[in-house]
């Protein structure tokens, strides 16, 4: 299946996972920060991080996002980039490329490699988790004499962590029929 392409002014997040050839993970690491640092020369660039294995063989993780596709897409091309791919070809045996977009993050779910569901459905979804946790926090916090400010501080926090790490990566699983069924047929 094509995958769709991404509005060009949305902000997109980068996963790569490359297994490093034994031995050359102290070379790696150096590797992959002289690339980092290249992409933050780069218009767009938002930010990296890398995620070291957990154990020996295990892939090698690099996070990055760009605010837009079209900037990613120069990062992508230029040719300070290519060059130092190329420079580290000998330190990787494998790599796997993934890029989301916007609300399609909260939707991944590890067991599927299908599309992002419709953006309507990953809408109504996120509208009710956000709904009902700033309808309870905010009642929550009213028994406590804070100030709208701090208020508002605390349920922004709160509503994007538990939104992130709780909320939805479960309602992603228990709605995962709905929100990747094929569409119906007229």
């Amino acid at each position: 299946m094509a995958e769709r392409p991404a509005p060009l002014r949305e902000p997109v997040t980068v996963t790569v996972a490359r297994r490093v050839a034994p031995g050359r993970e102290a070379d790696f690491e150096a590797f992959s920060s002289a690339l980092t640092r290249a992409a933050t020369r780069h218009q767009g660039f938002l930010g990296a991080g890398m995620l070291r294995p957990g154990h020996v063989g295990e892939p090698w993780h690099v996070v990055f996002r760009f605010d837009s596709v079209e900037h990613l897409r120069a990062w992508e091309s230029s040719p300070e980039r290519a060059e130092l791919l190329a420079a580290g070809e000998e330190l990787v045996q494998s790599t796997d490329v993934q890029r989301v977009t916007g609300l399609e993050t909260w939707f991944a779910l590890p067991s599927r490699t299908a599309p992002a569901p419709p953006r309507w459905k990953m809408f109504a979804v996120s509208v009710v988790g956000i709904y009902s946790l700033q309808l309870a926090l905010n009642l929550a916090l009213q028994l406590f004499a804070l100030p709208v400010v701090l208020r508002v501080a605390v349920v922004a926090v709160a509503v994007t962590a538990l939104m992130t790490w709780l909320v939805m990566p479960r309602a992603a699983r228990l709605l995962q029929d709905w929100l990747y069924a094929p569409p119906r047929r007229s």
